[in-house]
């Protein structure tokens, strides 16, 4: 059996991804928090959680009560089916106008280090191991200023040729914004463009933390929250899926992680064109936020839990085994997560953080991840239609 979104092409220009959560099957008895209780009795009854809730939630000390909760949503949502595919990351650019204090990647024009790769470099990359089946690349880069609007639907074209069977996922809301001022066009426009050029998905990078008060201290040159969102509507109203993505553990306060939450499920209601939420955790090492922890298991369960719980009207939660290790991706399996993202060959811009996780995995080490975590591994595309030999 296949999720919603499986059975939507990725031509269509309405979206039925947005189902709410129906009443779970909550066992009260397992909730030693008073105020998880509060919330599984919504649950239990259908309600929508509001933002009181997700912080009850995102500050919750009964793990177990949590997950609970949460893998009874992603039951209601998934059953046990676990979801990744296979990938390859390209990263065509580091040069990048923003200068987030949060990432490692950019590098100014010149700088040692900075990289620009063109169309055929990159096709080059994408054509590399030809016996290994791709069934997306995700294209994300940086806004460098020294590239005209041209070099994007080239750099489309080029990969689309290298591997035509692979679904090209390309350009995050933020990278879109900077192509429409660079090219003196409106966003749909450029999504046109982008469009015939082969594109047929975008990734959820770039949104972080909607709070203006974040934004200001940590990404000032960077589009608003509400930017984020107008561009991502614009996306779904053309047929285009998108991703969605939260930065967390850096300076954001909780109530800012849960109304960035409510925030997306509010545009998923307008639009419903978001296929997954992924909640990214910070990695402060070479970023400008070196002196701050790293996030704790504790805490990235917490944020995958409560995730699944508030982002009723999404269909997929991911845990980014980049990010938070293969194991802890493993044991979110059980905390509301149902996807694993994929193979993805060459991971650059964690890295660059000080991540220490492989670079990419293969696909039998993601299966036996999914086979241990007691889930039925499902292969799947850009559009989550399951692509099992």
């Amino acid at each position: 059996m296949q999720s919603s979104a499986a059975k939507l092409s990725h031509h269509d220009s309405h979206f039925d991804l947005a189902q709410p959560l129906p009443p779970l099957e909550i066992d009260l008895g397992l909730l030693d928090d008073r105020a998880l209780i509060t919330v599984g009795r919504k649950l239990a009854q259908g309600q929508r959680l509001d933002l009181e809730d997700g912080l009850r939630l995102m500050t919750s000390r009964d793990l177990s009560g949590l997950g609970h909760l949460a893998h009874q949503a992603r039951l209601a949502k998934n059953g046990l089916r676990a979801y990744y595919v296979r990938n390859r990351h390209i990263n065509y650019s580091n040069v990048c106008a923003n200068g987030c204090a949060f990432c490692a990647f950019w590098r100014e024009p010149g700088q040692k280090g900075a990289q620009t790769m063109t169309p055929a470099q990159a096709a080059a990359l994408a054509a590399q191991n030809p016996d290994m089946p791709l069934e997306e690349l995700h294209v994300v880069g940086a806004c460098n200023p020294g590239l005209d609007f041209s070099y994007y639907p080239d750099l489309l074209r080029a990969l689309g040729q290298a591997r035509p069977q692979a679904a090209l996922k390309a350009f995050t809301a933020v990278e879109i914004d900077h192509m429409a001022q660079v090219a003196g066009l409106d966003v749909c426009q450029v999504l046109d463009i982008l469009r015939q050029a082969g594109l047929k998905a975008m990734p959820g990078g770039g949104a972080e933390v909607f709070a203006p008060r974040v934004r200001r201290a940590l990404c000032p040159s960077k589009p608003s929250g509400a930017r984020w969102l107008e561009v991502s509507g614009l996306a779904h109203q053309m047929g285009l899926q998108t991703n969605a993505t939260m930065l967390y553990g850096h300076i954001e306060t909780v109530q800012e992680r849960v109304e960035h939450l409510l925030a997306l499920r509010e545009q998923q209601d307008k639009t419903g064109g978001f296929s997954a939420f992924i909640p990214l955790a910070f990695h402060p090492a070479n970023t400008k936020l070196a002196h701050l922890a790293p996030t704790t298991a504790l805490d990235d369960l917490r944020v995958i839990a409560t995730s699944r719980l508030m982002l009723d009207n999404f269909p997929h939660i991911k845990a980014y085994w980049v990010m938070l290790s293969p194991k802890l991706a493993q044991v979110a399996l059980g905390y509301g997560a149902d996807d694993l993202d994929g193979t993805i060959v060459e991971e650059r811009i964690t890295h660059e953080a000080g991540a220490n996780t492989a670079v990419g995995l293969t696909e039998a080490e993601l299966r036996q991840m999914i086979e241990a975590a007691g889930c039925a591994p499902v292969r799947r595309d850009a559009f989550y239609n399951a692509v099992e030999d």
